[in-house]
């Protein structure tokens, strides 16, 4: 299609979606426009655990536990447009019959990150072209979730191009955070991340690529699990970067609480996916692996205080050092460690590897007129450069701005031939082999590592412009492989939490710079803090249960976080 005739094709689709959206909602049954009752918000309060064991017994309809999260679902996206598709109608037929209310999940209604196939449903991704394409059938995802007992009930918002911690696109338009609206609920999985802050859902799945779970938890203020790759299912959805696997994405859970997020990953990985997904490791889950954790006395946990690109800001460093103190306080042991090679290598290797087709993926499915990301913007710009630019670029940001990280970066980008993307593949293996090596003879007996999961807490919206390159402290351990489980801590205090004095934004190199421009403690007051927990290649079951020892730490000494309650 041809300008003009595309950009208006563009504006009708994405009229027509939001119109399908607001008639939806406009059109529920009336059960869902009634006030919360009583027996309703006991429902909203139950573990999944025991709403599961009550619709086992039958003491509880399963379409109840649905009209009241729906209800939530319906506020969250007033205020924070975090819903995509509406799914509750058909949700409350598929209770009737196709869901099987005898299995783990029995009864449990899960949001869906909008990128993820339920049959007559269209997945759009946030672009426009996508408008129109239901899909046939549901994916093996959720196939897998109904034979569970579980009930999609709505899909959640996400950013054009899934490449990040913002969630804006044309179709659905922009997600906001619950706790702030002018901030970012994260990104690529935000609508899910703003809704179960909310209240709006229990259990929900998500992707990372590089930090696409982590940042919206972070953001947000909810639980979630960078699962290895292999360990949930990958077909079944739509994607931006279609045939992109250097740094592959995984879809992994998210949850309210972390008792839902360990009931949900337990429940799911014993429904054997690989089964329905030729991608999944044959892998049960290992019980006694979690059990061990739990009930170790003493654990042996570092620290990751920097990523030596971007120090934390004062929030994230405190809700590290408040982690920190707890598990000390536990008994724990809790050391500082310094990673075996820099984690800026991991940075230049895996933007390159990602970004190895020179951005044109995934602008290939952009419209006439349709927007774009503005991090994802700020990268087609670089890697749409004529080389001998890029490296004119690159001599004048390392030799007169005097800036070597900004400027290595951005001396990587562009498009890359199968010669110098094997050369990256080499040098992403060796990397890892080093970690391994480094944590198997050096670190040996070291149970996990903490980090914070960003610099910075939420940013405004608009910030990733600046803020696109500052997420190594998720995006380093998408190179590795590693499990990676992240916990809200705190909130943005406004007194606590202010930069120093002497902080001059003018001394950070180019990435830093990018991330402080908005840190503003003040204006950030309240926003949530969380704190990352890394374990190794497929350690799922060691990172849920040492999570829970860290919460448990946390909640002895007086620092448990405090979810938003349901409006």
């Amino acid at each position: 299609m041809v300008y003009p005739l595309d950009y208006f094709q563009h504006r009708k689709d994405c009229k027509r979606k939001q119109d399908e959206r607001a008639s939806k909602i406009a059109t529920l049954p009336k059960p869902y426009l009634y006030p919360l009752s009583p027996e309703e918000r006991t429902l909203l309060g139950k573990p999944i655990a025991e709403l599961v064991q009550d619709v086992h017994k039958q003491v509880t309809n399963p379409v109840d536990i649905l009209r009241a999260y729906g209800k939530v679902a319906i506020k969250a996206q007033e205020k924070t447009n975090c819903v995509t598709e509406i799914l509750f109608p058909e949700a409350e037929k598929w209770c009737e019959k196709g869901i099987d209310m005898k299995g783990p999940l029995a009864g449990i209604p899960v949001s869906l990150k909008d990128s993820i196939a339920v049959g007559g449903f269209d997945v759009t991704v946030g672009y426009s072209c996508n408008v129109g394409k239901p899909y046939p059938t549901d994916g093996p995802m959720v196939r897998m979730l109904k034979d569970a007992g579980a009930v999609p009930f709505v899909k959640t918002n996400l950013p054009v191009t899934l490449l990040s911690f913002e969630s804006t696109n044309d179709v659905w338009g922009q997600c906001k955070n619950p706790h702030n609206t002018k901030y970012s609920p994260g990104g690529s999985t935000g609508g899910e991340g703003a809704l179960l802050a909310f209240g709006g859902s229990r259990i929900g799945i998500g992707s990372d690529v590089a930090g696409s779970v982590r940042a919206p938890a972070h953001f947000s203020g909810c639980y979630s699990l960078r699962c290895s790759t292999g360990r949930w299912p990958k077909m079944g959805m739509n994607t931006s970067m279609p045939g992109q696997e250097g740094i592959p994405s995984v879809f992994s859970p998210m949850a309210r609480t972390l008792d839902d997020l360990v009931y949900f990953s337990r429940s799911f990985i014993k429904m054997k996916p690989w089964k329905y997904d030729h991608s999944v490791h044959p892998l049960a889950w290992r019980e006694e692996i979690e059990q061990e954790y739990k009930e170790k006395k003493t654990l042996k946990i570092g620290v990751l205080r920097t990523d030596g690109v971007v120090d934390p800001s004062p929030a994230c460093a405190r809700a590290l050092q408040q982690t920190v103190d707890a598990l000390e306080k536990d008994g724990h042991e809790v050391f500082d460690i310094s990673p075996p090679l820099p984690p800026y290598d991991a940075l230049l290797i895996a933007s390159q590897l990602l970004n190895a087709d020179g951005c044109k993926t995934y602008r290939s499915f952009f419209r006439t007129g349709e927007w774009e990301d503005l991090g994802a913007a700020q990268m087609t710009f670089y890697s749409s450069l004529p080389s001998p630019i890029r490296y004119l670029h690159y001599l004048y940001v390392r030799y007169v701005k005097r800036d070597p990280v900004w400027a290595s970066l951005l001396r990587g980008f562009g498009a890359k031939s199968a010669f110098e993307q094997w050369k990256l593949v080499a040098k992403r293996e060796a990397y890892k082999a080093r970690w391994h090596e480094w944590w198997e003879k050096e670190m040996e007996g070291m149970d996990v590592f903490l980090t914070p999961p960003n610099a910075t807490p939420a940013v405004p919206h608009g910030g990733m412009k600046e803020a696109v390159s500052s997420c190594l402290y998720t995006f380093l351990f998408n190179l590795l492989d590693y499990t990676c489980g992240i916990i809200p801590v705190t909130h943005v205090d406004k007194d606590l939490d202010m930069l120093p004095s002497n902080f001059k934004l003018g001394r950070l190199n180019g990435v830093a710079k990018g991330a402080y421009v908005h840190y503003d403690a003040e204006k950030m007051h309240g926003l949530p803090v969380a704190v990352q927990v890394v374990g190794k290649r497929l350690e799922e079951e060691k990172v849920l249960a040492v999570m829970e020892r860290v919460e448990g730490a946390l909640d002895a000494h007086g620092g448990k976080y405090q979810l938003l309650e349901v409006e």
